[in-house]
């Protein structure tokens, strides 16, 4: 009715995304598992985005809307470098961005974000609400197995790890949220982030997809021989008639549901 305050349902995010600084720069950790309601609609996404050459992030809620979301930070970005000759994005910046535009839209962008970059300022690691609140930490979870992953990270970080030691404590906390959390699952994707320049002058950076492959089915396929009866070879089947009638109408998605990460 006129007048009536209507109160927004949050969207869960199915999801582990996860990071830990070290003593040599930072490292982002994620699961591959893009849900629909109760549906897994893609088994080996990528949650890991690229804002800046030496600043990546993670992504948890609307798939749409964390992907949108850091390629526009990334865009802007990319004219800022270009309008200061060049210079390297700070991580700072990003985040500064990314709260202020979530913030405008009073969280139904349904992006919740873990940002890491190292600049000439140092390492930075931080957590961005979907709402545009932030925190600078030493180490971060978001979505909805980040209490899994957080668990491991409380019993396991150190400061000043070597980055071996950090990868396998990321590791540890997205494989807590696949096995503990329905809304994650599939592989564990990291990306480090380091302090040490290549010639080229940027940052050193390298990205492990599908470091870990809990769910991989492969071996236990190739263990499975069908006989040569089952197996029907292509156009071994007649088709006898074929006819197409299109639409009097065109049709109209009347229920849908947004892919979630």
């Amino acid at each position: 009715g006129r007048g009536e305050t209507v109160q927004t349902s949050a969207k869960k995010t199915g999801t582990t995304i996860c990071g830990v600084t070290f003593k040599n720069g930072v490292v982002l950790g994620a699961d591959t598992r893009a849900t629909g309601g109760s549906e897994i609609c893609d088994k080996n996404c990528e949650k890991i985005h690229y804002i800046a050459p030496n600043i990546f992030c993670c992504g948890a809620g609307t798939a749409a809307d964390t992907e949108k979301t850091t390629e526009m930070i990334a865009s802007q970005l990319e004219l800022a470098r270009l309008n200061a000759g060049g210079v390297e994005s700070r991580t700072v910046t990003a985040c500064t961005l990314l709260k202020r535009m979530l913030f405008r839209y009073q969280g139904h962008i349904s992006a919740a974000l873990v940002l890491g970059g190292v600049d000439a300022m140092g390492v930075h690691l931080y957590d961005v609400y979907p709402h545009g609140s932030t925190s600078k930490l030493p180490y971060v979870s978001m979505g909805s197995g980040s209490l899994a992953a957080m668990s491991v990270l409380e019993m396991k970080y150190k400061e000043d790890m070597e980055e071996a030691e950090a990868i396998a404590v990321v590791k540890d906390a997205i494989m807590a949220g696949i096995m503990n959390d329905l809304g994650s699952g599939s592989n564990v994707d990291v990306t480090v982030i380091r302090k040490d320049k290549l010639p080229s002058g940027e940052r050193s950076v390298e990205q492990f997809r599908g470091l870990e492959k809990p769910n991989e089915v492969a071996e236990v396929r190739a263990r499975i021989n069908r006989p040569d009866k089952l197996r029907v070879a292509p156009g071994g089947t007649a088709t006898l008639t074929s006819t197409f009638t299109p639409a009097a109408e065109p049709l109209v998605v009347e229920d849908a549901e947004a892919m979630q990460l």
